[in-house]
């Protein structure tokens, strides 16, 4: 067993296709199935469901995935520690993130490449319990997430504050007066929404309800790029952060500010505080640390 055949078996369940886990990782397919296959052979078991094309993996390949990016982490966690060793931050920082959160985390990235120029970045979009069981399994090394869910026993973390929220809409299709919108007139908007049932989807409903409203979207998705294609179509409008790096306008996009507009619960920054804990999520934690602080002064 070698560290190429976990990566290739974590791919696999990456993409749920062996044509593109073997591009993914660079060999051909008939390489990647027997590579595979030699896996299966030395632990005697069985891991993936084949038939023409990839089925998923059996009972006893979930649990052997799960130790392969345990190990693959531990392995990527060795390296990091080498060259933080030789005063180096090399490899890539995993960062979780819920979505439409008040967090612009290209600044953030931003600052950390001109700190640490040979440092990569893997940004996810997922909701904060994810996040946290990602972060537990070493999977993620930080997480942006809403810390209602936080248990300070497993996990380090600061409050970055508040999401702030607003109508964003395209000026070709909509026009307001003023600098800001009533909640009832919102209400009357063509909107769409995230999903029901997400965090920040429950915060706004929670915000209308308060205010003795129940609109209806005209559009619901789970997916962040779908609601700005949307509303910069003109079919909707949106209730969006205000400090998500969209604030400023974008080709012909804009916000108008709504009245005691937040989501309910504090955003923060989220690390694994027990070990094994990477030297990457410690440094990378400890500058946004200082960014925020520095931000808030």
């Amino acid at each position: 067993m070698d560290i190429k055949q976990l990566k290739f078996l974590i791919a696999l369940e990456q993409t749920r296709h062996f044509g593109q886990a073997a591009a993914r990782c660079h060999i051909t397919q008939p390489t990647l199935s027997m590579r595979l296959r030699n896996l299966e052979d030395e632990l005697d078991l069985v891991l993936v469901t084949r038939s023409q094309r990839f089925e998923g993996f059996t009972e006893a390949g979930e649990r052997v995935l799960a130790w392969a990016k345990t190990l693959l982490a531990a392995h990527d966690g060795l390296y990091a520690e080498a060259a933080a060793c030789r005063g180096q931050l090399v490899g890539k920082l995993r960062l979780g993130l819920v979505p439409l959160s008040g967090f612009n985390p290209i600044r953030y990235v931003q600052n950390l490449s001109a700190s640490f120029p040979e440092l990569q970045f893997s940004l996810s979009s997922m909701s904060s319990d994810r996040i946290i069981e990602d972060i537990g399994n070493n999977q993620l090394d930080l997480g942006v997430c809403y810390l209602d869910r936080v248990n300070a026993h497993y996990l380090d973390f600061f409050e970055i504050g508040q999401t702030q929220v607003g109508l964003l809409y395209d000026t070709r299709h909509f026009h307001f007066e003023g600098p800001e919108m009533g909640w009832e007139d919102a209400a009357q908007l063509p909107l769409g929404m995230l999903s029901s049932g997400m965090h920040y989807r429950k915060s706004i409903d929670l915000s209308f309800r308060s205010r003795g409203l129940n609109p209806t979207p005209i559009f619901e998705s789970d997916s962040t790029h779908q609601l700005y294609q949307a509303i910069h179509a003109g079919f909707c409008c949106s209730i969006m952060p205000l400090d998500s790096g969209l604030d400023s306008p974008i080709d012909t996009l804009a916000f108008i500010r709504l009245p005691d507009a937040s989501v309910l619960a504090p955003l923060g920054l989220v690390m694994r505080k027990t070990e094994p804990r990477s030297v990457i999520a410690e440094q990378c934690f400890a500058e946004a640390r200082k960014l925020f602080a520095g931000n808030n002064e």
